[in-house]
């Protein structure tokens, strides 16, 4: 178990940029993927986390299978927005959906039943207690 900041699974990283605080998209020589604080990774879904794998302390998603995972996730929770115009938006949405039902059905079908449970009401306490 390797614990320095600068090393993935992937080897010795080159370049990473923040999606949001404790979530980080890493490079290599070679690969990449993203890197999730222990903290972080709360914020992803109990069927999203599933799908990373741990090292080194971090949750990682391997960039050309699992990372699309991370994107969705942050992208429902209106946490992260890509960086493209809004025409390539569609695109972009429609190819990190089309890569998940490939190769993470699972999961798909997790996220899809979980958006279409109604949202919970508050429990309300009765007047007099």
């Amino acid at each position: 178990m390797n614990l320095r900041e600068d090393f993935s699974p992937w080897g010795q990283i080159q370049h990473s940029e923040p999606l949001i605080p404790g979530m980080e998209l890493v490079t290599t020589a070679s690969h990449g993927g993203v890197q999730v604080t222990r903290e972080a990774a709360m914020l992803l879904s109990p069927a999203a986390r599933k799908c990373g794998f741990r090292e080194g302390g971090y949750l990682w998603f391997e960039e050309d299978c699992q990372e699309p995972i991370v994107l969705r996730e942050l992208m429902d929770k209106k946490l992260w927005r890509p960086p493209v115009q809004a025409k390539e938006l569609e695109t972009f949405e429609r190819d990190i959906d089309h890569n998940i039902q490939t190769y993470h059905p699972n999961y798909w079908r997790a996220r899809e039943r979980a958006r279409s449970k109604p949202p919970k009401q508050p429990v309300r306490s009765k007047p007099g207690r």
